[in-house]
């Protein structure tokens, strides 16, 4: 497949084995000698997964989908690759994770977050919390649980393990005094009454309280402290755990990405690396593609940042918001399966926020025409928007207007991330995800 240009071979070879050994997962897994890790979560997994890579690859030889093919055959076409792996780092879909915690008896599990996403394809959150415990349950004794403490219904599910760690944020300076309007969890688990906060940092995600019962955040037991945001150019904070306090350089803006580095070094710390061991990988890593990447091209530059649903596409205003304007910015909305299907989400997203920062806007993707009326009913001029829906027209249109030296701002769904991918890979400014994977 990859001799071809026909793909990464990340899923088709995984869905041969699968149909000629259904157990293929559990015997592959069975061989690593240092057994396996998942880190599930509606965002942030891809991210935190390669975070984690980047700690524990300097010590172990991983099993790791670092290509993000993250459902069954994903996780089978990575381990019958990795032959001589010792260690199991993969990422899962929310949706697939009770099958594969089942297979794979994993050594410790990242329940990273539990956001809307998808609602054709998981249904309500719920329905996805009901499959997380009942896979947290039936873990073995020895496998911990690597909880966000910050997010309500993620300490729900977690409550059932034998051995749980939490982590969260504990900076009152980048908090607010409540959720945003596109909150995905507003009442307690425990008595269904409203959830009141003392402070919330992404999304439903912060120090959280029932209005009537005593359910409650419990105490992180690992946290990020004294939090100094970067802009796009990265974020510093103290990490801070039973043994101490390290400070952590990021490379990567975005308070989303503090959580992902907060899983990523709990898990890593879970399997055995250092503070110091964690600090230094963390200051060398590099964003995944699409995850707030800068894509040099020719005298300018794209900036991409992955936009999948309302709370993901509300910290990307977020992390804009505090720039400085562009002259344009491309945002590219499909509708494929791996998308969902059904796209009214884009009217829970604030983009009035971000229309201050363009002097233009490109609408592009499957769904083009949806993007252009949600920006024209939030007020942007109509004579500065402009539709195209073919990604590499869009992407090129972007680029005319960016001026020399400057930055274009791309805002993709997941399937026109892949798209644009492709483009750029094909125009030799980018390598194939499977090889950017393997490093």
């Amino acid at each position: 497949m990859r001799s071809t240009g026909r793909g990464g071979g990340t899923t088709l070879p995984g869905r041969v084995l699968l149909g000629v050994a259904p157990n293929a997962i559990e015997h592959l897994g069975s061989r690593l000698r240092e057994g396996s890790a998942l880190v599930t979560a509606t965002n942030g997994k891809t991210t935190t997964t390669a975070m984690a890579a980047t700690i524990l690859g300097r010590g172990h030889e991983l099993a790791h989908n670092g290509a993000g093919a993250n459902l069954a055959s994903g996780v089978a076409s990575t381990l019958a690759a990795a032959e001589s792996a010792e260690l199991g780092l993969l990422e899962v879909d929310e949706a697939a994770f009770p099958a594969l915690a089942e297979a794979l008896s994993p050594r410790a599990v990242v329940l990273g977050n539990l956001f809307r996403d998808q609602l054709d394809r998981y249904g309500e959150l719920e329905t996805v919390a009901d499959g997380w415990r009942e896979a947290v349950d039936a873990l073995g004794a020895d496998c911990v649980v690597l909880a966000n403490a910050d997010d309500p219904r993620v300490v729900d599910v977690a409550a059932g393990a034998a051995s749980v760690v939490t982590f969260g944020i504990d900076d009152a300076r980048v908090g607010s005094p409540r959720p945003g309007d596109a909150s995905d969890a507003r009442t307690c688990f425990s008595c269904g009454e409203p959830l009141v906060y003392r402070h919330a940092y992404v999304g439903h995600l912060g120090d959280w309280r029932c209005s009537a019962c005593d359910a409650a955040r419990p105490t992180p037991d690992i946290r990020a402290r004294e939090i100094r945001a970067r802009g796009l150019d990265g974020t510093q904070f103290e990490l801070a755990t039973p043994d101490g306090a390290t400070t952590i350089e990021l490379g990567v803006g975005g308070l989303y990405n503090v959580y992902n580095a907060l899983a990523a070094a709990s898990l890593a710390r879970a399997l055995g690396a250092s503070s110091a061991e964690i600090a230094g990988a963390l200051a060398d890593f590099e964003p995944a593609f699409g995850r707030l990447e800068r894509i040099e091209i020719g005298d300018r530059s794209a900036l991409l940042l992955l936009a999948k649903n309302p709370t993901g596409a509300n910290e990307v205003v977020r992390t804009l918001a505090g720039q400085e304007p562009f002259a344009a910015i491309m945002l590219a909305l499909n509708d494929e399966i791996a998308d969902g299907r059904d796209v009214s989400w884009i009217w829970d997203v604030e983009f009035e926020q971000l229309m201050p920062l363009a002097e233009r806007v490109i609408a592009s993707g499957s769904r083009a025409e949806e993007l252009a009326l949600r920006f024209k009913y939030g007020g942007f001029p109509e004579e500065r928007l402009e539709l195209e829906r073919e990604l590499g027209a869009a992407l090129d249109r972007g680029l005319e207007l960016t001026p020399p030296g400057e930055s274009l701002a791309v805002v993709p769904t997941y399937t026109a991330m892949l798209g644009l991918q492709s483009i750029l890979t094909e125009r030799g400014l980018a390598r194939p995800y499977w090889e950017r994977s393997e490093g």
